[in-house]
């Protein structure tokens, strides 16, 4: 056992696993979403008979089991991007069914559910920011990336920009005096790759890669500073009123029994609130997304005024706050019907980071 354990060495970050990891996590997502909205939408049917039900969670289960065999049977490249899609696919189907898992009653509607999926994939989230950072770019994580890259040659598969790729890589390592073993590896595989007899393939841009230059061409003709400024102030005045909505209807009934009496009615005739916990949570939820709604009007009106930089700020802030610790309160009381409007906050704050990037930060730096 020890003599295994001594054999293991320090872990490198395989090539394209952001990529890998993306393609999970958006699996993941739509598993749930389209799960959720298919058993809505038929009345949530049963697979089996009076004794069997076949639920979900087994397929996903089988999913998973395939999604780990397929790396550990085949080395082909192309298993790392179906074991991608079916892991994440498999987790959703599975990770779908919890408020069965975690309850007595074998509770599929369990209103802690939802929040319980939503951490789990913020979670994911956060590992797939910390892969996507830039690694240490030493010799033995390059060659790494290297050998795993040249399977390519073996399915007579390897393209220009591949071949171009691996030269940039390789020759740093191959000037390496300190590592005399690696350089020589490096050299002999410049070699290899520079031979006249390689079979080299033209590069043919795949399916995404034409997309992005679709959105970078389309990005280049209409998306210009302007427009987006005020397409951003906009989203974030109507996210902001709607959310501050909720802050006045609190400090309207903290002032108003009659009002806080049939807000509680409502509430327990809809099954939101069943306790007097349930309410204080439910307030708790209303007083955090009047104040995020105030954050993000804020702003708006900052970036409409002209203070770019602090308005984006708050923007992100907010959106943030709103993503991670507002969102988890409204999924307990509404469930996934609230997976639209989390959708549209992930994708302003991917708005506002670009626009931050794009527009901001070199004229920051060069202020």
């Amino acid at each position: 056992m020890n003599a295994y354990i001594s054999r293991i060495r320090k872990p490198v970050k395989r090539e394209g696993a952001e990529r890998y990891l993306l393609l999970t996590l958006l699996s993941f997502a739509a598993s749930v979403t389209c799960t959720r909205l298919f058993l809505s939408l038929t009345g949530y049917p049963q697979l089996g008979n009076s004794e069997l039900h076949i639920a979900h969670v087994l397929w996903g289960g089988l999913l998973l089991f395939v999604a780990a065999l397929l790396p550990t049977v085949f080395a082909n490249r192309w298993t790392y991007t179906l074991a991608a899609l079916l892991g994440g696919v498999g987790v959703g189907l599975f990770i779908d069914e919890v408020g069965k898992f975690i309850t007595q009653t074998n509770n599929y509607f369990y209103p802690a559910a939802a929040p319980i999926i939503y951490v789990f994939f913020l979670l994911t989230v956060l590992i797939y920011l910390q892969v996507r950072r830039s690694s240490a770019r030493d010799a033995r994580t390059e060659l790494y990336r290297v050998l795993d890259v040249l399977a390519e040659v073996l399915d007579n598969d390897l393209d220009t920009r591949e071949r171009a790729d691996l030269l940039a890589r390789l020759q740093p390592i191959a000037r390496q005096a300190d590592q005399s073993d690696l350089a020589q590896l490096a050299n002999v595989l410049i070699g290899f790759l520079t031979s006249p007899d390689l079979h080299i393939v033209p590069h043919v841009p795949t399916f995404w890669e034409r997309r992005l230059r679709q959105a970078q061409a389309f990005e280049a003709r209409w998306i210009k500073r302007r427009r987006l400024k005020a397409a951003l102030a906009g989203a974030l005045g109507g996210l902001g009123l709607l959310a501050l909505v909720k802050l006045v209807s609190l400090i309207v009934a903290a002032f108003s029994p009659a009002y806080l009496e049939h807000m509680v009615n409502d509430l327990v005739a809809v099954g939101q609130v069943e306790s007097a916990g349930g309410m204080g949570w439910f307030l708790a939820r209303l007083a955090l997304e009047g104040s995020v709604g105030l954050l993000l009007l804020v702003a708006a009106v900052l970036m409409i005024a002209g203070r770019e930089w602090l308005g984006v700020q708050f923007g992100l802030l907010g959106l943030l706050l709103s993503l991670t610790a507002v969102d988890l309160l409204v999924f307990y009381f509404d469930q996934f019907s609230t997976i639209f409007m989390a959708v549209v906050q992930f994708g302003l704050l991917m708005g506002m980071l670009y626009y931050r990037r794009r527009y901001l930060d070199r004229s920051c730096l060069g202020g």
